[in-house]
């Protein structure tokens, strides 16, 4: 017999388990399958015991592990007996279902943030940030700005009649909107800000807001990190003086607000910042690092270094204490802080094919996040195999920013003026 007859008869005795639910449950026996089978392989054995009227897609892992080449393969790499019974774990394989209609915008859509259940929030080069209920339907934008923006935030969004934005600008400020969403009807609502955020002396490059409490964080390409309050303040109104119209209305206060607190320590533009944790705060910048920042203090006590210009930086996975970052080559990188003495990334990621501008973790999985990049695709990993769980290759241009929305969907905006929507997506 040839080898590749010899290759075929093998045969492994396998045990499939999950902790899924039923209809996605299969008996707990013991079977045998080809021992050259693959992932996809697998999936069809699997829902060949369920029995199931419409097939689901199904990743495997074996010792905490996805299999990402044929089982024998994945054995014969990890040094897993073939003589034992197998246990594989199946979940639902990570990989949009559905891909909703792309709601258009009249330039490249620089910003989104998808942490509000009810709403998208997105930040565009034509100067507007927009609010979307659902795709296509834009309920409010946001105007004032003089340059494009680079990043927008939800401020608060828990409960009640309105929200509060944040948007920062290449035209040097960020501002602070009010939104009343209980307004209805067909027609998209204007908003002006209620305060002007002025200090930075070049382009805002990200803002990101407090979790539980009243301020914002910016960085900039003039280097600095600074705090402010998105409070009204009667002293901040009688300071500035400024009046603003709106729509058909009386003239309106319009505050200007002053940075609270200066971070400076990169030598290069911040091109990102997150606020974890009510004390800590994440930057990462063209000079090639991460730093995180004591917010009491305004010290840096932890510099990671890559030796790429970075443009993305986010906190998460186990513990909520992972920092993965992207810039200027096609490796998402991941360090874990706590690990002492090494500043080596513990993950590295290498499928892209250009530049990362966006990376962010699944705010309820120890494992999965998403990157994005100029190369017009977005990548969903998972930190137990190398290799991409699914490929979002729907834009047509770059893709210059990224987020998951209300657990299972991804939002992301790009060089082709569109926010795109992927949704169905299983983290298990």
């Amino acid at each position: 017999m040839d080898g590749e007859g010899e290759d075929a008869s093998k045969v492994i005795h396998v045990k499939f388990v999950t902790k899924l639910y039923p209809p996605f449950k299969a008996p707990v026996s013991s079977v045998v399958i080809p021992s050259n089978v693959t992932r996809l392989g697998l999936s069809s054995i699997v829902n060949s015991l369920l029995t199931l009227e419409k097939p689901e897609a199904f990743d495997f892992l074996i010792d905490g592990e996805l299999i990402r080449m044929s089982l024998e393969q994945f054995l014969l790499a990890k040094g897993i007996s073939a003589e034992r019974t197998l246990e594989i774990e199946y979940i639902r394989a990570v990989a949009p279902r559905k891909e909703e209609k792309p709601s258009l915008h009249d330039d490249w859509v620089s910003a989104v943030d998808g942490s509000s259940p009810r709403f998208i929030l997105t930040g565009c080069y034509d100067g507007l940030g927009r609010i979307w209920s659902s795709p296509g339907s834009c309920t409010h934008i946001l105007e004032g700005h003089t340059g494009a923006i680079s990043s927008v935030a939800f401020v608060n969004f828990q409960g009640g009649e309105s929200v509060t934005v944040a948007t920062a600008s290449k035209d040097r400020t960020l501002r602070l909107f009010k939104v009343d969403t209980a307004e209805s009807g067909d027609s998209t609502t204007r908003v002006r800000a209620y305060k002007i955020l002025r200090g930075h002396k070049a382009s805002v490059q990200s803002v990101v807001a407090e979790k539980h409490g009243n301020m914002v964080c910016s960085s900039s390409w003039d280097c600095t990190i600074n705090l402010w309050n998105t409070d009204e303040s009667e002293s901040e109104l009688s300071v500035s003086g400024k009046k603003r119209k709106g729509n058909n209305q009386a003239e309106e206060a319009q505050l200007e607000g002053e940075a609270v607190t200066t971070f400076v320590g990169h030598t290069q533009c911040v091109s990102s910042v997150v606020w974890p944790e009510e004390d800590v705060i994440y930057s990462c910048s063209w000079d090639h690092s991460v730093r995180r920042w004591d917010v009491p203090t305004g010290k840096d006590t932890l510099n990671l270094y890559c030796g790429k210009a970075l443009n993305t930086v986010d906190v998460g996975g186990e513990g909520s204490a992972l920092v993965a970052a992207g810039g200027s080559d096609p490796i998402l990188r991941v360090w874990d802080p706590r690990k002492p003495g090494t500043s080596a990334p513990v993950f590295q990621f290498s499928s892209h094919a250009s530049w990362i501008s966006a990376c962010k973790w699944h705010e309820s999985s120890w494992f999965h996040l998403l990157s994005a990049s100029y190369d017009g695709k977005i990548m969903l990993w998972d930190l137990r195999t190398a290799w991409p769980l699914s490929i979002i290759d729907t834009h047509k241009d770059k893709v210059l920013c990224a987020d998951w929305w209300k657990g299972d969907s991804v939002v992301s905006g790009g060089a082709d003026s569109n926010l795109r929507i992927s949704s169905g997506i299983s983290i298990s």
